[in-house]
């Protein structure tokens, strides 16, 4: 039977994502997913499936960062969950962030499908991967 959540239960799921990323408790991440849950970052490719999630998110962890999602806007719109929020990456006590909006379908009480959409070059600025400023 696939029982259908209200959108305070899907506002509860990301905020539990929320707290388990930032204590970086990726199995529980990837357990808030369906067996066959889809996450895509839509400038890369899409990962389908619970333990290809799970593989793909614990290798965002290192010793010296850390990420705080902050929140502004949460809401569900046609059944799909809107998220706006800032990224903050900290590497080294250094402090970077990245806007980012995700798009979040559930099936029961699991995510079936995450999109996230931001500007990729200023996610990895903000993660270190990439220069500060762009040469001129």
């Amino acid at each position: 039977m696939n029982s259908t959540i209200n959108d305070a239960q899907k506002i509860a799921i990301f905020k539990e994502m929320k707290r388990a990323w930032e204590a970086k408790e990726w199995r529980t991440c990837a357990d808030l997913f369906m067996p066959e849950g889809v996450l895509h970052s839509v400038m890369l490719e899409r990962v389908v499936g619970r333990e290809a999630i799970y593989q793909r998110i614990v290798k965002l962890e290192a010793p010296n960062k850390e990420v705080n999602l902050h929140l502004y806007r949460i809401g569900v719109i046609d059944g799909a969950l809107f998220v706006e929020r800032s990224d903050e990456i900290v590497l080294d006590g250094v402090s970077r962030s990245a806007p980012v909006v995700g798009v979040l379908e559930f099936e029961g009480s699991k995510i079936s499908l995450w999109r996230e959409y931001y500007d990729r070059a200023q996610l990895m600025r903000a993660a270190g991967h990439a220069p500060e400023t762009q040469p001129t």
